[in-house]
């Protein structure tokens, strides 16, 4: 059984050694026949990590009887926003331009053309705080410089890569410990691995609204990383000797 194991988790983690991206799929199929009978399993492996990253949309709306108006204002709250940031820390590959969006609006009446009353001008971008504890007090700051539509936090784990290793581990190791169960009630033994199939992965928690109009002056912004569950599911097939 000892061997078993060391030869499951030795394929698992070469089938692994590709990019992140490409890691939400692996399927191993040994394709022989078999002389035994087949069992087929399910097992999921989980660990938990506390998140070491919050990523956090910010973004200033402002509005104005015309474009440039509203752009002009727009770019000058966004600046301070900008330099509020950096101030606090942090770095400029942490803060990326989300969105940038200038549209008309409308009065619109019974019976009459839609009058044009003014532009809404919007800039946003999208944070990475990798001071977590701290972010509360930078997301009340922005709000102070003029920030008045975010989303956040999500809470995200900056490297996952070797929690997912870890995972992949205690799945392979319920699968095989289940196999064995069966194998023994039915009094017979565990063979050969026929294949292999993973799911799951981790995907981060998307961001929630925060409430920056009401909180505009508030300082007391407290984030919690808590803790994150990341999980792998494998779809394993024996042969029972």
């Amino acid at each position: 059984m000892a061997k078993l194991l060391s030869f499951c988790i030795a394929v698992m983690l070469a089938a692994t050694a590709v990019p992140a991206a490409a890691q939400q799929a692996v399927e191993i199929d040994f394709a022989q026949p078999i002389s035994g009978t087949r069992l087929d399993v399910s097992a999921t492996g989980a660990v938990t990590r506390v998140p070491d990253i919050a990523v956090i949309s910010a973004g200033v709306v402002t509005r104005a009887a015309t474009a440039s108006q509203a752009l002009q204002q727009n770019s000058t709250r966004m600046e301070r926003v900008l330099a509020a940031l950096r101030s606090a820390g942090v770095a400029d590959r942490d803060i990326q331009t989300s969105s940038i969006n200038l549209n008309p609006e409308y009065r619109y009446q019974d019976g009459q053309a839609p009058q044009l009353t003014g532009y809404t001008a919007t800039n946003s971008v999208t944070i990475r705080f990798r001071d977590i504890r701290n972010s509360g007090s930078i997301l009340d700051a922005l709000v102070a410089q003029g920030a008045n539509q975010i989303n956040g936090p999500s809470m995200t784990i900056d490297k996952p890569e070797a929690a997912l290793d870890e995972a992949r581990s205690r799945a392979i190791a319920a699968g095989l410990a289940r196999a064995q169960l069966y194998a023994s009630a039915l009094g017979k033994r565990v063979g050969r691995v026929l294949s292999i199939n993973e799911s799951g992965g981790y995907s981060p928690p998307q961001p929630m609204p925060y409430a920056a109009m009401a909180r505009a002056q508030s300082a007391d912004t407290k984030i919690e990383p808590g803790e994150q569950k990341l999980e792998i599911s494998v779809a394993m097939a024996f042969e029972l000797l």
